[in-house]
């Protein structure tokens, strides 16, 4: 491997490992079960091939020249965010009404979570989550370029990058996954649960809260 390759595997890993909305979605799902979290993760890596795919295609550029586009995503990814922000804190409100031992508080937060009862669930919200996030494709965009060699071709090397990128969220986000659900006896006491289910939600809040007043101030 050379100098640019392990340059950018450090860069990638700390774009990928940076605390955010995939992670705590990662978390939250994890809490619930090991199969959701990592099901979950996986779903946070497919929407990394998909922006590091439209890197590669060169589509990214597309929101970059049209600013209608790339607000429209934003305002759609914020309002995700902060959509399963706002369901999870009313989710807790319920839980703290009703939740009175551990068996209690593990059903309340299946039931609560956005996962909700159908399989493919925590899937597709780790997806979602990441695909609609629209300042992904164009990080990508500018970053990968920087680390192709003058004078080499650029689709290979490029695609050699995407998948570093696709594969270091392969590692990451199921061990966070693995992780929750190896501490799962303390963090689904009713206590640690709702502790931590108040701050992923706040983040949650939050993090979809800024996302969506960015285009929306812009405009």
């Amino acid at each position: 491997m050379d100098g640019q390759l392990i340059a950018f595997t450090g860069v990638a890993a700390g774009m990928v490992a940076m605390p955010g909305a995939d992670f705590t979605v990662v978390v939250r799902n994890a809490l619930v079960s090991r199969r959701a979290g990592v099901a979950c993760a996986l779903g946070v890596a497919g929407g990394l091939l998909v922006h590091t795919a439209l890197a590669v295609a060169g589509v990214a550029a597309v929101l970059t020249a049209v600013p209608a586009l790339f607000r429209a995503l934003q305002v759609a990814g914020g309002a995700y965010v902060l959509y399963m922000g706002v369901r999870a804190l009313l989710a807790l409100r319920e839980w703290t009404a009703g939740a009175g031992t551990e068996a209690d508080a593990r059903t309340e937060a299946d039931a609560g979570a956005d996962t909700g009862t159908r399989r493919f669930a925590p899937l597709r919200q780790g997806f979602v989550t990441n695909a609609l996030n629209p300042k992904a494709p164009v990080t990508f965009l500018s970053l990968l370029p920087q680390f192709v060699p003058a004078g080499s071709p650029a689709l290979p090397r490029t695609l050699v990058l995407a998948l570093i990128v696709v594969a270091l969220a392969l590692v990451w986000f199921p061990a966070v996954a693995v992780l929750v659900d190896r501490l799962g006896r303390w963090l689904r006491r009713p206590r640690a649960a709702r502790a931590i289910t108040a701050v992923t939600g706040g983040a949650l809040t939050a993090l979809g809260t800024v996302l969506l007043a960015e285009p929306l101030l812009a405009a």
